[in-house]
């Protein structure tokens, strides 16, 4: 591991460069680029999911810790290590001073890895427009989490109207186990639903995301029954002569009640933030369920047809702006919305691409 205080962006670049001479076999077969923005009282949390993420995706891991901007001077002190304590691939954890911190892409884009893809994942609150951040605009995909947000249904408004394909929220994530057993559950009945109601937080974004995936795929009334608990505790589909019930029961398991059938018990485990992340970096292209749930849950129609070409728009994040998402609008850098879009409906969820992709 290599240490440098108060350091530039060349000297980062030699330091990564004399590391994976000295690792030889170590530095080979990255798979893509993880840059990790976050604060200085989240770096361990963030190092920490991002090192689970890495152990199963090989890449290349650059942490940007914005720290004091409104510091005096700028300065750059960096980590560099390749096989140590943020697993076997390579990574820098870079912590800006200053200034440096609002023109972060300057150290991180020499250090991206030639030829593979880029992952920008924000632990924390994102700009409310990815296009003020560079670091998110040379992404090809965009991780947000809005439960992250002091308001998350807020957030989850504010990446409704800032969508861009390649854009996804960890609150979609968490989701990624109930649609796969609501999906399969699915597969034996023939009869559509009438209804179906959440049991949930309705300030939980994955609530509102898992409500727009029913909309959008099975074009049917849902309804939100209020619970102080997170997340989706019960999904209930009304049919003509039953009801089909998926219950969480701990942490690790979930419920499966059909009419004329005994109930099943199926494995339904929270996961940690790790293992989200590493979820994501399974796939590189775009979710385009994840972009219709949304739609259907924000009434913003056509997220999936924007142009997936981000222009970065420069802001200083430490000016006093009103900007909200009311201001967003989607033909400033995502493309229109198009009006004429329009959801294709099915018996079966997952027959329309539901099913449990990141």
């Amino acid at each position: 591991m290599t240490t440098l205080w108060d350091t530039t962006g060349t000297d980062v670049v030699k330091a990564l460069a004399a590391e994976r001479r000295s690792a030889g076999a170590l530095a080979f077969g990255l798979a893509l680029t993880l840059v990790v923005v976050v604060d200085e009282k989240h770096v361990s949390a963030a190092e920490s999911a991002a090192t689970t993420a890495a152990a199963a995706h090989p890449c290349r891991l650059l942490i940007v810790v914005r720290r004091q901007l409104d510091a005096p001077t700028s300065r750059l002190d960096a980590e560099i290590s390749i096989g140590g304590r943020l697993g076997p691939g390579e990574a820098v954890v870079m912590r800006m001073h200053g200034r440096l911190g609002l023109h972060a892409e300057s150290v991180v884009l020499p250090l991206l890895a030639p030829d593979a893809p880029v992952v920008t994942w924000w632990h924390g609150a994102p700009p409310d427009r990815i296009a003020y951040d560079p670091l998110g605009v040379f992404a090809d995909r965009r991780v947000s989490d809005a439960d992250a947000s002091p308001d998350p249904v807020a957030a989850l408004r504010r990446r409704a109207a800032d969508f861009a394909p390649g854009d996804t929220d960890l609150a979609w994530t968490r989701l990624t186990g109930w649609r796969t057993l609501i999906a399969a559950a699915f597969d034996s009945i023939t009869e559509r639903p009438r209804s179906i109601t959440i049991v949930g937080g309705e300030a939980d974004p994955s609530v509102c995301l898992l409500s727009g995936w029913f909309t959008d795929r099975l074009d049917v009334p849902v309804a939100v029954a209020e619970t102080p608990r997170r997340g989706p505790v019960e999904v209930s589909v009304h049919f003509d002569d039953g009801e089909l019930a998926l219950t969480r029961q701990d942490s690790h398991t979930a419920v499966l009640r059909r009419p004329g059938r005994p109930d099943r018990a199926l494995p339904l485990p929270e996961r940690g933030l790790g293992d989200l992340l590493a979820e994501e970096l399974r796939r590189l292209d775009h979710d385009a369920p994840y972009a219709d749930a949304l739609s259907a849950w924000s009434g913003i129609k056509g997220l999936a047809s924007r142009s997936a070409i981000r222009e970065h728009i420069w802001r200083d994040p430490t000016a006093d702006t009103t900007d909200t998402a009311d201001t967003v609008t989607s033909t400033d850098t995502t493309g229109p919305a198009d009006a004429d879009a329009t959801a294709s409906v099915s018996t079966n969820p997952a027959d329309t691409g539901a099913g449990a992709s990141g």
